[in-house]
């Protein structure tokens, strides 16, 4: 079943993200994956990150940077058609910054082909973002 596969494979994501495993994340990714964070998040000041390297570097590494941690929680994933997952969640976080915390509705709308992660669209709360950053 392909659709299993494809909530099977985002899933995979989420876990190995979870664990901090981001070799494992990035090797989910086909090579030439489109990567675009929210409009209006600070991180879409790179969109569309094309490729691992890409998304490494203009998300994972300043997520990193920028926050004592940064958890996704409460992830629920809905099969669509034509090869999409649509994944519910919460982005748990504290900021470096100023020791804000915040938990933000978001959602992730991945698109596969092969077993691999060929597109990312994320939506977010990015009024929230933005506050907790600003504080």
């Amino acid at each position: 079943m392909k659709t299993l596969s494809n909530v099977t494979t985002v899933n995979n994501v989420y876990n190995a993200f979870e664990k901090g495993d981001i070799p494992t994340v990035l090797g989910l990714l086909n090579k030439k994956v489109i990567w675009n964070e929210a409009e209006g998040n600070a991180l879409a000041d790179g969109n569309p990150y094309i490729g691992p390297e890409a998304v490494l570097n203009g998300v994972f590494a300043r997520l990193g940077e920028e926050h004592e941690f940064f958890n996704l929680k409460d992830i629920e994933l809905h099969n669509m058609h034509n090869d999409k997952v649509l994944a519910t969640l919460r982005y748990d976080g504290k900021r470096k910054n100023n020791g804000a915390l915040f938990n933000a509705q978001a959602a992730h709308l991945w698109t596969l082909q092969d077993g691999k992660v060929v597109a990312f669209q994320q939506y977010v709360d990015t009024k929230q973002l933005a506050d907790a950053a600003n504080k």
